[in-house]
Parts: structure tokens; C-alpha cells; sequence
């Protein structure tokens, strides 16, 4: 990478280098561990002119997102999330019947179920192939494209504007950030809305959310950054939302810039909270990579350390964000002897690079082992009552972000 995908500066700077990795969704099957595995390095930088963090464009959408490992319906907390954010916009926005909304990314329908529910008109544009056929045997219409200006137009052209766009992490998944953008301005109507919802970059170094970093995910917004992103395609941020989801996400209320007004106060705020974090200089990216860096060292340590008394660990959870930590850990089936998952379709498969079997969620019952390593961390509170069951046989979960946490009861908690 030698210059910015969104302002085109060469003012690049490293953030952190977590070596080379498969891409995370590149589960394989058992005919597969013989074969070679492709790594691309995954190397984050920020440039210093506009401030957008990102990391190179190795891989394309295409071959990460036509046939597509993850169903967003397997995750309760973000279906009950996804039905609060309808409720809310329906009030703050007045849809109803007359309306239309648009969901780019719309994986299994996972969000739209709930517009449909209350008879607004919507569609989902969704480029997986299989994803967007549980969206359409679930009720929910679905387009499989990528979203691209001329795409965006031809929504507009066959179904009319959108008065709400919504676009939920997938803002980073996207190389070509400016076309993404002005897709979205094709769609949403001249008086109309955007709602993007991101990780925060400033919750993900604060946090040492660093397994959040992989190929799929090409750039990492600050409120900043993400004014100038919104900018490329004509939008205007309007609010934004702080929202714990991911570990600290962003909800981004944009409209066209015609008619945008005034951001509301809590814009300033959050900018505000950038600017003392350092984010708009050098300063605030400069002890990440030594934070990353422990983060390994005590993950590893503990796994060592279980191997070598004779306990048993295995994992819960398959995310991408895992498949970041296994392999910059360098974790493999000696030290954790398998993750579980509960979608079925990675039943049977290998975690990329790592190759760690992934089986069904009723193993962990059956095995009963002395520790559950929990991958998707952001879900925390819900699956510490999810696996409350652990603890009959003296099981312990173990939590690798922010800092390595042992849950030894429900009550009882030690931070390594």
C-alpha cells in the first residue's frame, strides 16, 4: 500500500503488522488440509492526511463474499439488536406503508424480517449467493449484487428511491470505499436517510480489539475519517450513535448533502473524544502494537501452561475476528483441541491456517472440559449465560480481549 484508498495520500504510516494470514472465512473441508493455503499479509496503516486507518486490498470481495460462512440469524443478541434499530426507525423516521428501505448487506435477512413484519416495503442487497437464499425463503426480497453506483441506480430506476438506506458492517468490507459511497447516495432518496453502522477505530485501539483486524475489513473509521468517506459520495453526517455492538461501534446518520443541515451535538462530541485520544495524530497509534503484542504472549502463556498440567481447552465460536487471534497466536490443535459453532455449515470444516476442527455446540457438554477459550468476545454477556452450564463440572471460560479474563463462576472473575 503506498497510498490512501480514500484521499489518495501518500502520507502512510504503520499501525500494526500482524504478519500473514488466510483469509478468515476460508474454512476448509477435510480434502482440503492437504493442499496449499494461500496467506496475504495483514499489515494496518493510517494516512496521516485524512486519518483512515486500512490495511491493503489483497483480497477481492468477490471471492470472500459469493459464497459467504456467516448467517447473521445465528447470533440472538444481533437479531434482538437489529429489531431495537427498526423500532427506532420507524419512529424517528415515520415509515410505514408507503415507504421503502433498502438493506445493503443484507445477509440472511436478519434485519429486513422485521420491516417486513410491519408491511414496509423493502428490499436487501446482498451479494452472497447462499445467504441471500435464506433471505428470500425467509419472506425477505433480495437482490444479489454488490452495491456499485450503476447497481445503486438501477434500484432506484425499477423500484423507486429509498427513504431509508440502511448499511451495517459493511462499510469496511468494501476496497472501493468512494463507489460504495456514491451507491448509497444512488439509492436513498433526496430527502431520505443513511444509517451506517461500523466499528469504532477508537473503542478498537482503546479496547486492544486487534482480532477485529482481517482481510475482509479494509478500512477501520474514526467519526473523522468516516465525514470524509461520506463526503466522496455526496452524503453529510447528521448524528451519530455510540453502540456496544462489536466491541464498540458507530452509528452513522447521514442524508444527502443538500439537505443535511447541521450535525447534532453528539457529532462534536465524539469528535472531541477523537482528538484527546490522539487519533488525529501519530501519538495515539504509537503503543497499539505493543498491546497487541501482550495480548498474544498472554494467551499463549495460559494455553502452555493448561497443556502442560493436563487440562483440557477448547474454543466456542468460529468468527473471523478468531481467526485473526489463532493465527497471530499461532495456535493449533495441541493447545486447543477444537472450537465449536453454531451454524451448521461450518460443522466439519477447519479453521483457516490454524486447521482446528469446528463441531457442533453439544460437544462441549459431552467433553466437559476444564476451559471453553470463548472466540466472539463481543458477545460476552450473552454467552456467559449461554455456557453458564460450564461451570457444573468446574469449567471455566476464558476470554482473550481486552486482556486475558478467567470466568471461574458466574460471580467470580480473574484477570490475568
Amino acid at each position: 500500500m503506498t497510498r490512501c484508498r480514500l484521499c489518495g495520500s501518500a502520507a502512510m504510516e504503520s499501525v500494526v503488522d500482524l504478519g500473514a494470514t488466510p483469509p478468515c472465512e476460508s474454512f476448509l473441508a477435510a480434502d482440503q488440509l492437504d493442499r496449499p493455503e494461500p496467506a496475504y499479509p495483514l499489515h494496518l496503516r493510517v494516512c496521516t492526511d485524512c486519518w483512515l486507518a486500512q490495511i491493503p486490498a489483497l483480497i477481492t470481495p468477490e471471492e470472500t463474499f459469493t459464497q459467504y460462512a456467516y448467517f447473521s440469524s445465528y447470533s440472538t443478541s444481533w437479531v434482538e439488536h437489529a429489531r431495537t434499530f427498526v423500532t427506532g426507525a420507524v419512529e424517528r423516521l415515520g415509515l410505514g406503508p408507503d415507504s421503502f428501505v433498502v438493506e445493503v448487506a443484507s445477509n440472511d435477512g436478519y434485519l429486513l424480517r422485521h420491516m417486513v413484519d410491519r408491511g414496509i416495503r423493502c428490499l436487501g442487497v446482498e451479494p452472497s449467493v447462499n445467504v441471500g437464499a435464506a433471505a428470500r425463503e425467509a419472506g425477505v426480497p433480495t437482490l444479489t449484487e454488490f452495491l456499485s453506483p450503476d447497481t445503486g441506480a438501477g434500484v432506484r430506476a425499477e423500484h423507486g428511491p429509498a427513504n431509508l438506506v440502511v448499511a451495517n458492517n459493511v462499510y469496511a468490507h468494501i476496497p472501493d470505499v468512494v463507489g460504495f459511497t456514491k451507491g448509497l447516495r444512488a439509492l436513498v432518496a433526496d430527502d431520505g436517510w443513511v444509517s451506517v453502522e461500523v466499528q469504532h477505530l477508537l473503542t478498537l485501539i482503546e479496547e486492544n480489539q486487534y482480532d477485529t483486524i482481517y482481510h475482509e475489513h479494509f478500512q477501520y473509521y474514526t467519526v473523522a475519517s468516516a465525514i470524509r468517506a461520506l463526503a466522496s459520495g455526496g452524503l453529510a453526517l447528521v448524528d451519530v450513535e455510540l453502540l456496544p455492538t462489536h466491541g464498540g461501534s458507530i452509528r452513522l446518520w447521514a442524508r444527502p448533502a443538500e439537505v443535511a443541515g447541521e450535525p447534532s451535538g453528539r457529532v462534536a462530541d465524539v469528535l472531541d473524544r477523537e482528538k484527546a485520544a490522539g487519533l488525529r495524530e501519530l501519538s495515539g497509534y504509537t503503543e497499539f502494537s505493543a498491546r497487541v503484542a501482550k495480548v498474544r504472549r498472554d494467551l499463549l502463556r495460559f494455553l502452555i501452561e493448561a497443556a502442560e498440567r493436563g487440562e483440557t481447552v477448547v474454543g466456542y465460536g468460529a468468527p473471523g475476528k478468531g481467526n485473526t487471534l489463532l493465527n497471530h497466536c499461532g495456535v493449533r490443535p495441541d493447545l486447543l483441541a477444537y472450537t465449536v459453532d453454531r451454524n451448521p455449515y461450518k460443522h466439519g470444516r477447519f479453521t483457516p491456517g490454524t486447521r482446528i476442527p469446528i463441531l457442533p455446540p453439544e460437544r462441549i457438554a459431552a467433553d466437559r472440559p476444564d476451559y471453553v477459550l470463548v472466540l466472539p468476545w463481543n458477545l460476552r454477556a450473552e454467552l456467559v449465560e449461554q455456557l453458564s452450564f460450564v461451570h457444573e463440572w468446574g469449567g471455566r471460560l476464558v476470554f482473550p480481549i481486552p486482556e486475558l479474563s478467567i470466568v471461574e463462576a458466574a460471580s467470580r472473575e480473574v484477570t490475568a
